[in-house]
């Protein structure tokens, strides 16, 4: 599998190659991982979803209009789901913040526990002896991409079977897909652990990765065979979501490009920016190095949507490339002379902390920073709050109210 162009047009002609296939063709075979080189049945449209070079909303317009609301049922689910979990992290920062924060603590920890590291070690390394497991870490490593059943399965194992860290193999995770969101990735963890849907974990079974690889794998006899699943010490609280429901005026303002959206063209701006600016580094994933494919394909989304945002607005842009760009943010913004910085909306992740401290240094300059919401993400986080059934049962009224269906 060759690692995808990270610009818009690659994105929209991949969806045009694959439409054909969302409807019931994706509901009779989405679940095979048949190899790297044969994901024909999904649509691997992720990293472009992740940057936001493909829209929700187009990417549903599309199916629907080829196959309607019944074939089409299981693509649109899951595009949902994405929504579903950023929206649902945003109404639990701690679940993100504590995940961050064990992360540091176990990588600080594998250089003094010899034998945690060298398990460790093992497994990212694709040395378990596990031959499912290790051809999957391969393929993640070289391509930046996991079929989602691959993804569950890997988890099972590292937490249940190899008994990892579930954070370590998360960061482990984030650094190396190319479609790595800290709500996506994190929660997903935390699912297959029973720490999100508390007391159900996900247990990878032998029979079901033999048929589900076409025989390609059957680790009978090498995996845990019983799962009990995590606790924590508290339940992550659960706060109001932030104030999403538009922008007010925006003044003379520079627009901030960031990863979290690749489309500034069809952003609710109020005005022309004076200016524009894009942050094009992978930002901090981790205390530990990120695969230079995501790094590669993360800049070149945002250099795309730049160039886009340059012949739209009429306007000559300027890249910041280093991981801590918040203050050269606000120096830029300085430099340009606006009073404002608009930027797309950034739910919780490594973004969002990086605004929280531009917003800090911009203040004391004088000026604000502004985030713009989709009608896509306002309208589905509120239904986020609890379980991913909930906003499911919400998706006829949301395909109505956001004009697809």
């Amino acid at each position: 599998m060759s690692i995808p162009t990270p610009d818009r047009e690659t994105a929209l002609a991949r969806l045009q190659q694959f439409v054909g296939r969302a409807g019931r063709s994706y509901a009779k075979f989405r679940n095979f991982d048949l190899g790297s080189n044969d994901h024909a049945y999904v649509s691997r449209l992720s990293p472009y979803i992740r940057h936001r070079l493909l829209l929700e909303q187009e990417i549903l317009r599309t199916a629907l209009e080829r196959h309607g609301p019944t074939a089409a049922d299981k693509f649109v689910q899951e595009v949902f789901w994405r929504s579903y979990f950023k929206g649902w992290l945003e109404q639990h920062p701690d679940v993100w913040r504590d995940y961050r924060e064990a992360v540091d603590n176990l990588t600080t920890r594998l250089d003094s526990d010899s034998g945690l590291n060298q398990r460790y070690s093992r497994a990212i390394g694709g040395r378990t002896g596990i031959a499912c497991f290790d051809a999957w870490v391969r393929e993640l490593i070289e391509t930046g991409y996991l079929h989602n059943h691959a993804r569950m399965w890997f988890a099972s194992i590292w937490v249940f079977t190899l008994r990892l860290p579930w954070q370590l193999g998360a960061d482990f995770f984030y650094r190396h897909l190319l479609d790595g969101d800290p709500a996506s990735n994190t929660l997903g963890w935390r699912w297959v652990c029973g720490l999100h849907t508390k007391g159900k974990a996900y247990l990878a079974r032998a029979a079901n990765i033999a048929k589900f690889t076409d025989g390609r794998f059957n680790p009978e006899g090498q995996l845990a065979t019983q799962v009990e699943a995590l606790t924590e010490a508290r339940d992550p609280p659960a706060v109001a979501l932030p104030n999403i429901e538009g922008s007010g005026p925006m003044g003379s303002y520079g627009l901030l490009l960031t990863i979290e959206d690749g489309h500034s063209e069809s952003l609710p701006l109020t005005d022309t920016p004076a200016a524009i600016v894009a942050v094009t580094a992978a930002e901090n994933r981790s205390p530990l190095p990120i695969s230079p494919i995501v790094e590669s394909f993360s800049a070149g989304a945002v250099v795309d949507a730049l160039r886009r945002a340059e012949r739209s607005f009429g306007k000559q842009g300027h890249t910041l490339s280093m991981r801590d760009w918040s203050k050269a943010l606000a120096g830029w913004a300085k430099d340009v002379g606006v009073m404002n910085v608009v930027t797309a909306y950034a739910p919780a992740g490594p973004c969002a902390t990086q605004l929280e401290e531009a917003q800090i240094l911009l203040k004391q300059q004088g000026m604000k920073l502004i985030q713009v919401t989709r009608d896509f993400d306002r309208l589905t986080w509120p239904h986020a709050g609890k379980g991913y059934f909930k906003l499911k049962n919400k998706i006829p009224r949301l395909l109505s109210e956001l004009k697809i269906s």
